[in-house]
């Protein structure tokens, strides 16, 4: 799950996002209205967590209008020291998911954030992934193979996801990088090629077919089929 996490509170921000990640969630933060809405514009998150007040022109209420106003549904958690009547219902009109005073307990956002992917996969987005006799229930987080119950960290987890999300296609190690790691730049460690043998052996080691594929000198492919050029 990806979330962004838009704060100019250097403490504040670093208390959300490393309360996320011990959780099993890739962050993206910045600390700034305009470098907020082009993050939250310009790429996919299950949610956002959103500060009302920002420095500079853009404020939090601005960059839920303009989600808004371009159709995107992503979920959004407002978080602000405004804890009046009228700058709650102001938030939730324009368009907040939830909104929540400062300061808080990070359980209680937690909480929140899972109630509301809880009502979000619900909808129209699948709470399912399948390829071949492998399933993925995102709602539970519960991963299957021939029926066969497969227990995955939180990392792994949200590997098979990029992977099933993107079946039959050639994911490179950029793409893994930031989307699994949120990692903008290569740290040059041997990381996805360990994980990637970790999850071939809970997903493939003892079934019949091979799903997770190697292609040389590009990356990864998950497939219910052999293709010539894979090692």
């Amino acid at each position: 799950m990806r979330c962004l996490v838009i704060e100019d509170d250097v403490d504040t921000s670093s208390y959300i996002c490393k309360g996320l990640r011990e959780a099993g969630y890739a962050v993206t933060s910045c600390g700034n209205g305009l470098d907020g809405l082009h993050y939250a514009t310009s790429e996919h998150w299950d949610i956002v967590i959103l500060d009302r007040l920002l420095p500079g022109q853009v404020d939090g209420l601005f960059i839920i209008a303009k989600l808004r106003d371009l159709g995107k549904k992503t979920p959004v958690i407002i978080v602000s020291a405004l804890t009046n009547i009228d700058e709650r219902v102001s938030g939730l009109r324009i368009g907040a998911d939830d909104y929540l005073s400062k300061p808080f307990a990070f359980s209680e956002l937690l909480a929140r954030i899972e109630v509301i992917l809880r009502r979000a996969s619900t909808g129209h987005d699948a709470i399912q992934l399948q390829v071949a006799d492998l399933v993925l229930d995102l709602r539970s987080m519960r991963v299957t193979r021939n029926s066969r119950l497969i227990v995955l960290q939180p990392r792994e987890f949200r590997l098979l996801e990029y992977l099933m999300r993107h079946q039959g296609q050639v994911v490179t190690r950029t793409m893994l990088l930031e989307a699994v790691w949120d990692y903008h730049f290569d740290p040059q460690t041997n990381v996805i090629d360990v994980q990637i043998s970790r999850l071939r052996n809970k997903i493939d080691k003892g079934f019949a077919t091979t799903l997770i594929h190697t292609v040389r000198g590009a990356g990864y492919r998950l497939a219910p089929y052999e293709i010539a050029s894979n090692v």
